[in-house]
């Protein structure tokens, strides 16, 4: 029956509506309620995945006043979060890059951010021998301190490309570079201590191997993770080393995995895998780290009281953890600091 309304309009009963009912309504209701239920759930899980991805936070509110930073490649990543968070607790922050004007931008990004204009900015090629001598020289005449040096910056996974000194890119950048810049700013370290040094390396230093006969991948095929896995694992050994020679120095010595994270250090990874690029391009915004999560444990290793007595120690998501075995090889260890000093040209050592 139709059902008349004021002025002449008409009403008819809504499909579906009150006293309307049957098995076809009653099927999408409930596929609605389904759906929606999915859908909360799979929002409930990505928010308590991307949590658990985050990883440890340094909840350590420790001031730096008064207190010198050094973070080598800190134009970028998570040693720019890492400048940025040091800058915060009053530290004075020396960001040591290669591109001077990327680095300008970062560092006037930091002061603004922070309020604190003690950032500034010096040249440092890694890859460079003489770069890292002349960047410790000018650094050891011009600051009276050096509280808390910061081995960030590295390369991953490029082409065999090779230094003007003659060595692999990612063994000459990710290892040597700051084994040579670290031995030479010692004495700074020595007279500031307590302080400490901070390497950044990763989990991929897993299955890495040191190949004392053909580190720079002259006589065999190069493969460019085998290489990064090299140099990551000479960062651990490294700093395992360094912690030995340094005993009752006053200065630590500690390592890290600093997660999996979106960072430009990936680009050489799309330029060899670009289907794998391209792939997790979206996937990495819920699976990887955000620069600012991935320098947690950068943070809380130079700054975290009473670390002191871990020395020497691997730490990932803020807390510490065993290495892998081939990280723990104190022979290994020692080889690789008298080839690496031989490299350099390092004579005098600690």
């Amino acid at each position: 029956m139709r059902a008349a309304a004021p002025e002449g309009f008409l009403v008819l009963p809504w499909p579906g509506g009150a006293g309307v009912s049957g098995p076809e309504e009653e099927a999408r209701e409930d596929l609605l309620m389904r759906s929606g239920a999915l859908l909360g759930v799979t929002l409930i899980c990505v928010l308590l995945l991307r949590r658990w991805i985050a990883g440890g936070v340094c909840r350590c509110s420790v001031r730096l006043d008064g207190k010198t930073v050094l973070i080598t490649g800190a134009n970028t990543g998570i040693g720019k979060e890492t400048g940025r968070d040091l800058a915060r607790r009053g530290a004075r922050v020396v960001m040591a890059c290669r591109d001077l004007t990327r680095a300008e931008q970062a560092a006037e990004e930091i002061r603004r951010s922070t309020g604190n204009g003690n950032v500034v900015i010096r040249h440092l090629d890694l890859a460079s021998v003489y770069s890292v001598r002349q960047f410790a020289k000018d650094f050891l005449d011009s600051e009276d301190r050096l509280d808390i040096l910061i081995n960030n910056a590295g390369v991953m996974m490029c082409p065999r490309w090779l230094t003007e000194d003659g060595f692999e890119t990612q063994l000459a950048v990710n290892h040597l570079g700051h084994f040579l810049l670290t031995n030479l700013l010692l004495p700074m370290l020595k007279s500031s201590a307590p302080s400490r040094v901070v390497t950044v390396s990763s989990m991929a230093h897993r299955g890495g191997r040191i190949d004392f006969d053909d580190l720079f991948f002259s006589r065999r095929p190069y493969n460019s993770l085998e290489s990064y896995r090299q140099s990551k694992l000479a960062n651990v050994l490294f700093s395992r080393e360094l912690a030995q020679r340094l005993r009752d120095s006053g200065v630590s010595s500690f390592c890290l995995h600093p997660g999996v994270i979106r960072t430009e250090l990936v680009r050489h990874v799309k330029a060899w895998f670009p289907l794998m690029g391209a792939l997790l391009s979206l996937p990495s915004l819920l699976f990887m780290k955000t620069p600012s999560q991935g320098s947690q444990t950068t943070v809380f290793c130079a700054v975290t009281p009473g670390l002191e007595g871990k020395s020497g120690r691997y730490f990932s998501d803020c807390a510490e953890q065993e290495a892998a075995p081939e990280g723990r090889d104190d022979a290994v260890a020692r080889k690789l600091w008298e080839e690496s000093s031989r490299l350099v040209g390092l004579k005098d050592t600690c």
